[in-house]
This record gives C-alpha cells, sequence and structure tokens, in this order.
C-alpha cells in the first residue's frame, strides 16, 4: 500500500514471486528510514530489518528469479527499439539501468545471504533470539550491549559492510517493481454496491487499486487463476469491525505484467 494526499493505492501480488518482492521492498524501505535515526533505539531498528532482509533472500533463490525477469524484460524492451513513434532516448535510459542492475546482480554469490548468516555469529545469536519479545534484552546478549556501546564510525561500518551486498537486491527489486507498477495505465472503474468483479484477458502478476481517502473505504482483493473480486470495506472506526459498502465506489485499476 501507497499514500498520496488524496488517493491510498492498494497492492495484491497474485504470484509468489511478487509477493516476495513486495516484501522486500518493504523491510528495505524500513531499513533505509532506521538507518537515517539517529541512536541505539534506530540501530536496532536498522539491525532487525537487516536480519529479515537476509532472512527472505536465505529461504530461495531469488538471485536468479530477479536476474530472469530483468533480462526477459530486457530482451523484450530491445526488440520495441525499431518500431515507429518509440521514445528512443527514454527506452536507452531504461535499457541502461536494466543492464546494470543485471550486472550488479550477477556479481553476488547464489546463497550470499545463507552464507552470511551462516557465517557470522553475532547476527546469527541476534537472529536466534529476534524472535522473542524483548529477546535482545542486554542481559540475553551481552555482546549485542557491547556492540552498541561502540564509537558510531564502528557501528556505521558493520552496517554497511553487512549491507553492502543487498544493494544490488535493493535496486533491481526497485527497478522491476517500477516497471511493473508502469506496465499498464490505469482505468477507472466502479464497484456496484461495494463489489466488483473482473476477468482479466491476459497475464496479471500484480492487481493496483486506487482508491480516494474521501471514500472512507478500503479494498478487500480476493484473486483466482481467472478472475479475482474487490470488495469495498466501510470504516469509520477502526475499533469496530468493518462492513461492506453499500454504496457505489469508483475507483482506478491497474491489472499489471512484463
Amino acid at each position: 500500500m501507497t499514500q498520496g494526499a488524496e488517493f491510498v493505492v492498494y497492492e495484491q501480488p497474485l504470484t509468489e514471486r511478487v509477493r516476495t518482492f513486495l516484501r522486500l521492498e518493504f523491510l528495505f524501505s524500513e531499513h533505509a528510514y532506521y538507518r537515517a535515526g539517529q541512536g541505539n533505539l534506530a540501530v536496532r531498528s536498522t539491525l532487525q530489518s537487516l536480519l529479515d532482509i537476509l532472512t527472505v533472500l536465505s529461504r530461495s533463490d531469488l538471485k536468479n528469479d530477479i536476474l530472469k525477469e530483468l533480462t526477459d524484460q530486457h530482451n523484450a524492451l530491445t526488440k520495441l527499439a525499431a518500431r515507429p513513434g518509440i521514445d528512443a532516448s527514454k527506452l536507452q535510459g531504461v535499457l541502461s539501468e536494466i543492464t546494470q542492475a543485471i550486472n550488479g546482480m550477477q556479481q553476488l554469490t547464489t546463497h550470499f545471504a545463507a552464507s552470511l548468516l551462516r557465517g557470522n555469529d553475532f547476527l546469527t545469536s541476534l537472529l536466534n533470539r529476534s524472535g522473542i519479545p524483548g529477546g535482545t534484552c542486554a542481559f540475553d546478549l551481552p555482546a549485542y550491549h557491547f556492540w552498541l556501546s561502540q564509537p558510531c564510525e564502528n557501528i556505521k561500518r558493520d552496517l554497511d559492510a553487512w549491507f553492502a551486498d543487498l544493494r544490488p537486491f535493493e535496486k533491481a527489486i526497485g527497478l522491476y517493481l517500477r516497471l511493473l507498477r508502469n506496465s499498464i495505465e490505469p482505468e477507472t472503474s466502479v464497484a456496484t454496491g461495494g463489489m466488483y468483479v473482473y476477468t482479466p484477458q491476459g497475464p496479471c502478476v500484480l492487481v493496483r487499486v486506487t482508491v480516494p481517502v474521501a471514500a472512507a473505504v478500503y479494498p478487500e482483493i480476493s484473486a483466482g487463476r481467472h478472475r479475482f473480486t474487490v470488495r469495498f470495506m466501510s470504516v469509520r472506526d477502526v475499533n469496530v469491525r468493518s462492513q461492506q459498502a453499500t454504496a457505489n465506489i469508483s475507483f482506478q485499476m491497474q491489472c499489471c505484467t512484463l
């Protein structure tokens, strides 16, 4: 979900790959926010988001997944270059971005995240305790307490070193999701009585629903192989159970694919 001044954008991934990319995008954004903060609590939050990213990356071969997606997109866009009416300068800029992202990913070892977690006792100890509420208190992890007491430049040096191999992933996933979101223009639709049923005319891996803030509703998106439904829920008070909206809701929708 992303927000603007007048609209809120809700996203529903339709494949496990896109779902994972969206999770990583969220975690990278969280990491950047905390990394810009000051004090031990900001450092703790930065390190926790780093561990979350490494955990997600260590569970599957995401390097080859994102490389395949970007390579396929590069090939598809290259074929467009000969078509009349194409903005050659803009296209070349996008192709250059994709090439840089691919080159950055190719320099990484396939299972670097799992290797980093296995080979670093300090990070492993934090990971093992991070799932416990308050599990990284000073009395539980004196080594962590000691590290947090080090000069700021030492802490920043370590954080930067642990994150170094993640930068190509951050760039590649951000680029892929930007291309995916921009793959189709939004279309205005109306949910009659708060309900909208749609049958895509082609492949779709990400549904985006843009709703005016003033409508005071949010969508529940249920997607199947051949169609999906958008049910708008009315929310006036988060402490009270939401109910399906009964009015007609105007919204914008994108069925994105590459």
